[in-house]
């Protein structure tokens, strides 16, 4: 059975790419947005009564939290280590996160350049929990382009 574009696509399977390649399907993604600046500008008209006109300025870079599972893609520990030890040069990669449908077609992209990892947090250890191990980690970003929807 076909998507209907009339239904709304469930957020429930989205994956991370690094670089073009799939290297993890994700438990959490917060925080995807896009902000600018604004610019206001003030003047007064022929007649002399002021008037104020706004239009958008720069783009602001942003961050979002992914969690995963953290016995999951050794590619994403690796990204995650580069970005650590301060190998800047390796560690800033254009990653997308990818909204899929019930059948994993992608059905939108949010296009992150010049994207490394600035957090990585450990859920609670607990003894006896059947709970999965998972991390938080914030990805850091200095454009986002949305493709799709």
């Amino acid at each position: 059975m076909a998507f209907n574009k009339a239904d709304s696509a469930a957020a429930h399977n989205f994956g991370l790419q690094i670089d073009g390649t799939t290297v993890e399907y994700l438990q959490r993604v917060s925080g995807l947005g896009q902000e600018q600046d604004v610019i206001e500008f003030k003047q007064n008209s022929a007649k002399g009564q002021p008037a104020t006109a706004k239009m958008p300025g720069v783009a602001k870079a942003g961050e979002i939290q992914v969690v995963r599972a953290t016995t999951q893609s050794q590619a994403f520990s690796d990204w995650i280590k580069k970005s650590f030890e301060g190998d800047m040069s390796s560690a800033r990669k254009n990653a997308t996160i990818i909204q899929m449908d019930y059948q994993n077609n992608p059905v939108r992209r949010f296009n992150l350049r010049n994207a490394w990892c600035s957090s990585q947090k450990f859920d609670d250890l607990e003894a006896g929990s059947t709970s999965p191990v998972t991390e938080t980690v914030t990805i850091t970003y200095e454009e986002m382009k949305v493709e799709g929807g």
